[in-house]
């Protein structure tokens, strides 16, 4: 079944003279859904840290690898997906629902853009069930309330954090964000997280210029950590093999993949 939580009329202004992160991530996969300030604001981004591109798209990849391990391996039937984006190929519930129909989402972003898409991103199978909420991760408390409209929090849940703590500006603030969200699900439950990071190991060199840029000209503003404060986020959890590691790495086919500097990494929840 689908199920659509449709906010009030107010939050569906879309502002297209500010290029907004949702659009130009859309613009750095090759997705239709941004606009011109979006391409220009992009593509410059992409002229001081020329990866970023590579970065976006070894994000998404993790993704279909990481929502694949879960449901395949580990028998996880519920998914959390935080700061959605825009709908493209091969999202969460479609990744899951293949493997195991009767899998249940809930994505949840604040952007009006992504709600605006949220009807195509809700075609679902029958057996599970895939469901849109409005919320900020800085508001864990109303966003774990609507969610719990269609997960069953008594089971095991796979919380998805792509690339959105970065986001939250106060590092004290998003460990918090994760302590409370992971707190409120049972044992057995994963933290599914990526990250940019500026550290050098990894090619982060150019993050930090490429953000300030950013955030002088698009919203929201970001930041990027160290591996240190990254697996911090993780306190308390254990680790699934191999770690905190570069996002194309992570059981990538290969041991060839480029690294990129934003980290990956699945935890589960003792």
């Amino acid at each position: 079944m689908s199920e659509s939580h449709t906010p009030p009329s107010g939050s569906m202004r879309l502002n297209t003279g500010v290029a907004h992160n949702a659009r130009v991530w859309n613009h750095w996969i090759g997705g239709r859904d941004n606009y011109e300030v979006d391409r220009q604001v992009g593509d410059h981004v992409a002229s001081i840290n020329p990866v970023v591109r590579d970065i976006a798209r070894a994000d998404r990849a993790f993704l279909g690898r990481a929502v694949t391990y879960l449901a395949r391996e580990r028998g996880v039937r519920q998914f959390l997906d935080i700061g959605t984006g825009l709908p493209t190929a091969e999202n969460t519930h479609e990744i899951a629902q293949r493997i195991a129909p009767d899998s249940r989402i809930v994505y949840v972003d604040n952007d009006p853009l992504v709600l605006v898409h949220a009807r195509a991103l809700l075609a679902g199978t029958r057996e599970g069930a895939t469901a849109y909420v409005e919320a900020d991760v800085h508001d864990p408390d109303a966003l774990l309330e609507r969610a719990a409209g269609t997960l069953d929090v008594t089971r095991p849940v796979a919380v998805m954090m792509l690339g959105i703590l970065n986001f939250v500006l106060d590092t004290d603030k998003a460990r918090e964000i994760v302590r409370r969200i992971m707190a409120s699900v049972p044992s057995g439950s994963f933290l599914v997280l990526t990250h940019p990071t500026f550290d050098p190991e990894v090619g982060g060199e150019l993050q930090v210029p490429a953000m300030e840029f950013w955030n002088e000209n698009a919203t929201p503003p970001i930041t990027a950590r160290s591996a240190a404060d990254i697996t911090a986020f993780f306190e308390g959890l254990n680790l699934v093999e191999p770690g905190l590691v570069s996002c194309s790495r992570w059981h990538a086919a290969s041991d060839s993949a480029a690294v990129v500097p934003q980290y990956g990494a699945v935890a589960v929840k003792p």
